[in-house]
């Protein structure tokens, strides 16, 4: 049911100011009030006596109530605040013990709805019901007006509500209408009634206003209006504040919007200004003269300009176009910048920002030395592949400060969609460009250095493939007519440099890797490292800080232990990380008063950076334990093998250590090779026969995977075979079911790994003996290095007393 009334409840014009008979009158029937009457529960708020109101009610729900109203003589009805949202939903425990006795006037009935016209008489009370359901009605106790002349107090309060409502008025042109009709009907020496019509005007919520039906006498009721009227009005202020000043903010904006207007006007009538599609088609015209388009873009480029005059500027496809051409006219067609060919310049710039490398920075000069000769450094993509850290970004951007090329370095690590590269088409919305094109955007030129960083990290998904979209790219017999989507237009690449940095190349496609030139960047060693932070990152990490140059000192030992204790790993990245906290730590001592220079000493390094993360590693000795060599992702690592018999119940071989297909394979051949040659290698043929032997390759939450440990593996069952310890020596090779031993990867690696862990003395692959031989003098300083092309060459090196057959040792340095 809606019985609300819309706006404020109407006044029925009466000449006396009640329904009641004075003393001494004859009462009419008509104006006597019933002492049991039906009622009719309202949700949104309460009616006081006085008022006029127009409802609107379900007929289906409400009109037996009405009904028996109509059908009584005196048509009183009850209305009555129910507690529940909805009055249909309303019980006889929802009602509200005072309600207002009203006479219905009018009753219409229209699709559905009744309109009724009451008029509110008395307040009563609920004394009784006597129909608990609809149609409810109740025996109920008229609660009579206060009679005789107000008081000094009431007065004081009827003139704070007359003075209160007078506030309102300008505030709410509606009120002045509404005190019109009560000043008809009631004065405003009435302070009942006038408490009463106040409490109406507001917007209060419905219990706040069946308190003040509720209210008989005439000074509470009274008090509790005033605070509702001042309520209302600090509510009706704040809602004319908030109106003035939007109302000023959109003329002001107005105002803006007519004189910006007039202006365009003017100085388009004086010649000095011209509008948005002007202005923008001479904006691509200016930018055009300074670019050299190929044929086709210069036809695509005119017939969107033809365009642009045509289209609306407001229109959708105005911004598309527009778009466009600011794109096309951003590109560096036919603008190359000078390459700086000077073969002295660029190996002073590489040594200059990295200390060793020698072989890379050699490589990087042989491919320079080719492009001075040319006259030109294209058609070739260069791929820096070494361990995290190790300097591949930075060599990049040598590589452009060498060339005098703007520099332009993405990372396409993670990337899944094929429009990353290529663009999105441009019946797309928000359709961009691809990487490559923002590329050239930025930097300004067509020939620039760009460096394509994690593409070993590239992905694939149902969005492309983007690893082969890039072989247009980076193909030079291709990237001559680079097809992006957006621009549809063929684009020349093939004057860019393209530098891609990985630290595994395994993960490249096949096709993709094939059209680059590689170059490996292994770890640096210990004394590398030294250099390294003395002469590059202590320096800067104490720049960084805002401090002086010597404020803070490591000398040459303490950096030694900070390196063997805090950061052996194959780049430089951790050792940086260690020097930054160090130098942080001295900043906070400096601020709380400790004199510059701030030495530090290898005692200190424990305070500043904590226990080490380093020990030295633990020499595993005995029979059956031998320790290998292994490359990986974060540079080369030795591996300790270890294997024991368990028990002689049965024959067995088991594997832990959380080893790959391949290297389970290389310790089945080892197994499988070294069992058949038992005694030829001095071993006791039945040991294998009733030995459950268990090889484990410790550090088991590290996956392990490689043909490399072959030869590691035979050597660690043939100690335990012979029950003989090997010595302190490390190896690595491919083994076969023959017992050839055949070449490995990642030798300078493998080398650094063993000059780490303190073995001098090592085992290669004779096929590696190229590899070893371009390992650079201060890698190979120290180390001795036998050759083996056989296991039966490996076998008199690892046992202490066998001397016959051992083949000459190759010294390196």
């Amino acid at each position: 049911m809606t019985n609300e009334s819309p706006e404020q409840p109407e006044r029925i014009e009466q000449s006396d100011q009640s329904d009641q008979p004075k003393a001494g009158d004859l009462a009419r029937a008509d104006q006597v009030l019933p002492g049991l009457i039906h009622l009719l529960p309202v949700a949104a708020r309460p009616f006081f006596p006085g008022q006029a109101v127009p409802l609107i009610m379900s007929a289906r729900h409400w009109a037996p109530t009405l009904k028996a109203v109509g059908e009584a003589e005196h048509k009183v009805l009850g209305v009555v605040l129910v507690r529940n949202e909805t009055a249909e939903e309303a019980t006889v425990e929802d009602f509200h013990p005072v309600g207002t006795a009203c006479r219905v006037h009018r009753v219409n009935e229209q699709d559905g709805m009744l309109q009724v016209l009451v008029e509110c008489v008395q307040r009563f009370r609920l004394e009784g019901l006597v129909n608990p359901k609809t149609p409810f009605s109740a025996r109920v106790d008229y609660l009579a007006e206060p009679d005789g002349p107000p008081d000094e107090q009431v007065k004081a309060y009827a003139m704070a509500v007359i003075n209160t409502i007078k506030e309102l008025l300008p505030l709410n042109p509606l009120y002045v209408e509404e005190l019109r009709m009560f000043l008809d009907r009631f004065g405003p020496e009435d302070p009942s009634h006038l408490a009463d019509f106040a409490a109406s005007l507001t917007t209060s919520t419905k219990d706040q206003l069946q308190e003040v039906l509720e209210a008989v006498e005439l000074l509470p009721r009274m008090e509790k209006v005033l605070v509702l009227l001042n309520n209302e009005l600090e509510l009706a202020r704040a809602q004319q504040k908030i109106r003035s000043a939007v109302e000023e903010r959109m003329h002001t904006q107005q105002r803006e919007f007519f004189l910006r207007e007039q202006l365009k006007a003017i100085q388009k009538e004086l010649g000095i200004a011209k509008d948005d599609r002007t202005a923008e088609r001479d904006k691509f015209n200016k930018r055009l003269k300074k670019l050299t388009l190929t044929d086709e873009a210069q036809k695509r480029v005119d017939e969107e300009m033809d365009k642009l005059a045509m289209l609306e500027t407001g229109s959708p496809e105005y911004a598309v176009t527009r778009n466009y051409l600011d794109w096309i006219t951003l590109l560096p067609w036919g603008r190359h910048s000078k390459d700086k060919l000077n073969l002295k310049r660029a190996r002073r710039v590489l040594d200059r920002d990295h200390y060793g490398l020698e072989d890379v920075k050699e490589r990087i000069l042989e491919f320079l030395a080719v492009g001075i000769m040319k006259g030109e450094v294209a058609g070739s993509i260069i791929l820096l592949a070494g361990p995290p850290g190790v300097g591949k970004t930075s060599v990049g951007r040598s590589i452009a400060n060498a060339l005098g090329r703007r520099f332009y370095r993405f990372s396409v690590g993670g990337i899944r969609d094929e429009a990353e590269i290529k663009g999105h088409r441009r019946t797309y919305i928000g359709a961009m460009p691809g990487k490559f094109l923002q590329a050239m955007k930025d930097a300004g030129t067509a020939n620039p250095v760009i460096m394509l960083d994690e593409i070993d990290k590239i992905g694939a998904s149902f969005h492309g493939d983007p690893a082969s979209a890039l072989l247009e790219v980076l193909d030079p017999e291709q990237n001559s007519d680079f097809l992006d989507h957006y621009l549809d237009l063929r684009f020349d690449l093939s004057k860019v440099l393209f530098v891609c940095t990985a630290n595994q190349t395994d993960s490249i496609p096949g096709p993709l890797l094939d059209r680059m030139e590689v170059i490996q960047l292994a770890g640096y060693i210990a004394s590398e490292k030294l250099q390294i932070a003395r002469k590059y990152l202590l320096p800067r990490q104490i720049k960084r800080a805002g401090l002086d140059k010597g404020t803070i000192k490591l000398d040459t030992r303490t950096l030694r232990a900070l390196i063997e204790g805090y950061a052996r790993d194959a780049g430089v990245r951790h050792l940086e990380k260690q020097l930054g906290k160090i130098v942080r730590k001295g900043t906070v001592k400096l601020l709380e008063g400790l004199e510059s220079p701030i030495t530090v000493t290898g005692k200190d390094l424990k305070d500043y950076l904590g226990s080490p993360v380093f020990r030295d590693e633990r020499r595993l000795t005995g029979p059956g334990l031998v320790t290998g060599l292994a490359w990986t992702a974060m540079g080369g690592a030795t591996l300790n093998v270890e294997a024991v018999r368990t028990h002689s119940f049965t024959r067995g071989f088991k594997l832990t250590g959380q080893l790959g297909d391949v290297m389970k394979e290389s310790a089945e051949i080892a197994y499988g090779y070294l069992v058949s040659r038992a005694a030829e290698f001095g071993a006791d043929p039945a040991f294998f026969e009733k030995a459950y032997i268990h090889l484990h390759v410790p550090a088991g939450a590290t996956p392990k995977d490689g043909p490399s440990a072959g030869i590691t593996i035979a050597s660690a069952l043939l100690s335990l075979a012979r029950s003989r310890p090997v010595r302190h020596i490390a190896m690595t090779g491919e083994i076969t079911l023959t017992g050839e031993v055949f070449p490995i990867g990642g030798v300078r690696e493998k080398l650094i790994a063993a000059r780490r862990a303190g073995i001098k003395e090592i085992i290669l692959p004779e096929d590696n003996r190229g590899d070893f031989e371009e390992v650079p003098e201060h890698v190979r300083k120290g180390l001795t290095v036998h050759f083996a092309s056989h296991f039966g060459t490996v076998v008199p090196l690892l046992f202490r007393e066998s001397k016959q057959g051992k083949p000459k040792a190759s010294a390196g340095g």
